[in-house]
């Protein structure tokens, strides 16, 4: 049950107003930091699917190997979309694209940069088009090189969006700092969801302890709410939360404005889908699932 996006209105907006003013003078360069499990990608898939005009293209790419290879976004990329018509030299090509037949002899760095940079114009093409750059942070040198070196390229006509991890030392936080000073280029940072945007998207009576439990991570939430039983419709659930409450039926008719018969079927129908014989048993489960002890809360 993917938590849907609350809470980044402002920068949905931000960056289709970047998009808007790509104008064949140069890439446009999206920067999105926040902690694991925020919502960094899924605020690019999201947005990537409401971008006017579309894009021509759209490479997405990001590290491949629990040990960064070279060139590994530019790798990940050309698995997906195979270009044999690429005016690089097929030993090139291949040191690229990381095949395993990859020749011995080895290119020069600063020649093979170039080669890369030749590869990404000929699949971006005229463009407009959206290179997608995952999890920046877990990229090798190469990779960082490269993707510096596009968003510094006047004659490419592209959006890139790059996610990571926020970075304070070391080649990391200099090519996050490098984009952040490109041309036009657009900063975020990814904060965690409020109470407000909690209540949004919890089942009634249940915002408050989803919030201290998550702290507002969107991951961690998400998992949270599929714990919740899917089955139940929301008066369904609000019912389950009253009973964790140890509400009777007389006093959850009054509150939700319906009658004691009504509740008393809600009643029913959440004891046969939680699998419970009994309102206290159900309060039980509710209590332990929906609440939960608060010492097993994540750091």
């Amino acid at each position: 049950m993917p938590v849907p996006m609350v809470g980044r209105t402002a920068e949905r907006k931000e960056i289709v107003r970047a998009w808007s003013q790509l104008d064949g003078s140069g890439p446009r360069t999206v920067v999105i930091t926040g902690a694991q499990g925020i919502g960094k990608s899924r605020l690019v898939s999201a947005v990537v699917g409401e971008l006017g005009p579309k894009a021509t293209v759209v490479l997405s790419g990001a590290a491949r190997l629990h040990s960064p290879a070279p060139y590994d976004w530019l790798a990940s990329i050309l698995s997906r979309h195979p270009a044999p018509e690429l005016s690089i030299p097929a030993d090139a090509l291949a040191w690229l694209a990381q095949d395993s037949l990859v020749p011995a002899q080895r290119y020069a760095p600063g020649a093979l940069l170039r080669l890369a940079c030749r590869a990404v114009h000929e699949l971006v093409g005229g463009g407009p088009a959206i290179l997608v750059v995952e999890d920046l942070h877990a990229l090798d040198p190469a990779s960082l090189s490269l993707v510096a070196e596009l968003a510094g390229d006047p004659t490419l006509a592209a959006m890139l969006l790059v996610t990571s991890l926020p970075a304070r030392h070391g080649l990391v936080a200099r090519t996050l700092a490098r984009l952040s000073g490109s041309a036009g280029a657009v900063r975020q940072h990814l904060g965690p969801l409020g109470p407000a945007e909690v209540a949004e998207i919890a089942p009634p009576g249940l915002a408050e302890d989803l919030l201290a439990r998550s702290k507002g991570n969107p991951y961690r939430l998400s998992e949270l709410l599929a714990a919740l039983p899917a089955a139940l419709t929301a008066r369904e659930q609000e019912v389950l939360s009253f009973l964790a409450a140890g509400m009777s039926n007389k006093e959850m008719a009054r509150s939700m404005g319906i009658s004691i018969r009504t509740v008393a079927v809600h009643v029913s129908n959440v004891l046969r889908k939680t699998g419970n014989t009994s309102r206290t048993a159900a309060a039980v489960w509710a209590a332990a699932r929906l609440t939960g002890s608060r010492a097993d809360t994540p750091g």
